[in-house]
């Protein structure tokens, strides 16, 4: 069957409009992410397998193709000022294709084009140095550090000493306790790897007996050449770890980059949370749909859960800014390539 359905999509990919892509190598695109990489999704989208580029040696809109459409990721790798252009040439080129995960920017763009745009849930900023864990509301973050801490655990930023097959033990027995176990998540996420790509941030926690407990692995967010700050992008914790160990680890991240001077870090999507209005002229239908895919118990146990991810990103108190989603036609069967592009089905 996987074989059947490979062959089936190989077909139909080709069936899809045609697109120029641009053969930008591994190493051009890291060098437009450091001039322009100032959101989200800007690294993984350069440095995520199976993805294609649209653009030329200025810019790019990474895309993935499924079931005959095209799916943009995130904003364009281009100077903010050049993004209008790129989003409008790649519409025309590729029939139509939807934009998954933009901001608000790109949004306003893609409505005056045509396209309806609904909100597809939120990214969480903390914005450094104003953004710290004093005061009441953030108690409950202090306290899981402390209490690590009481019980022997230590933290530490791994500077690419730990061995790599620790790291997959741990990421390997993560896989164990999740709700879908015989594959990870693609597009809006990439596949976990053991060993750190260029400029990315590792920190780790360990337990009293020095054993690997949990890692948090970081995205670099770049403006003009030079870091800005960090997306969350990769967290892995031992099955039978304490619930503090994310949100203290959480907490000893943040703060670090705090005393080096990084102005922001961003938690990353929590999907379908907030789905209220766009703003724009958008789909009533999938609005509804969102909305109670969101509050759905068998989606939420079954398939991702959509609630805890987001009660565990609120618990640090950012600013929750909202993504979206656009399309000119938001058929059933799009959102179905949308959904096996994502791996979610």
């Amino acid at each position: 069957m996987p074989s059947l359905r490979i062959y089936v999509d190989s077909i139909l990919e080709g069936a899809a409009p045609k697109v120029e892509r641009e053969a930008l190598t591994h190493v051009e695109r890291l060098a437009l992410v450091r001039r322009h990489g100032d959101f989200s999704l800007a690294y993984s989208s350069a440095v995520q397998n199976k993805l294609s580029y649209f653009g030329d040696a200025d810019g790019y809109i990474a895309f993935g193709t499924k079931m005959k459409h095209h799916f943009a990721l995130g904003d364009p790798v281009a100077a903010p000022a050049h993004r209008p252009d790129y989003i409008r040439r790649f519409v025309e080129a590729a029939g139509s294709p939807w934009f998954v995960q933009i901001g608000e920017e790109t949004a306003r763009v893609l409505a005056g084009l045509g396209y309806k745009v609904n909100r597809f849930g939120i990214d969480t900023r903390l914005t450094l140095p104003e953004h710290d864990f004093s005061g009441k509301r953030n108690e409950t973050v202090r306290y899981s550090e402390r209490w690590l801490l009481k019980k022997g655990f230590s933290f530490e930023e791994d500077r690419r000493t730990i061995h790599l097959d620790e790291i997959a033990r741990l990421s390997q027995n993560w896989r164990g306790d999740r709700i879908v176990k015989r594959w990870e998540m693609g597009f809006l996420n990439r596949p976990f790897a053991d060993h750190l790509g260029s400029d990315m941030r590792r920190f780790v926690l360990h337990g009293p007996d020095g054993e690997l407990v949990a890692l948090l692995d970081f995205d670099p967010l770049f403006a003009d050449g030079k870091v800005i700050g960090y997306t969350t992008a990769f967290k892995r914790k031992h099955i039978d770890a304490s619930p503090h160990a994310e949100v203290g680890l959480t907490k000893f991240a943040v703060d670090r980059f705090r005393e080096q001077g990084i102005s922001v870090v961003t938690l990353g999507l929590s999907p379908l949370v907030d789905i209220g209005p766009s703003g724009f002229d958008e789909s009533d239908f999938w609005r509804n749909i969102f909305q109670r895919a969101y509050g759905s118990p068998w989606v939420n146990r079954r398939r991702f859960n959509l609630q805890g991810q987001a009660a565990f990103k609120r618990r640090f108190h950012g600013v929750e800014e909202p993504v979206y989603i656009a399309f000119r036609k938001g058929t059933y069967v799009e959102m179905l390539g949308l959904l096996r592009l994502v791996k979610a089905i």
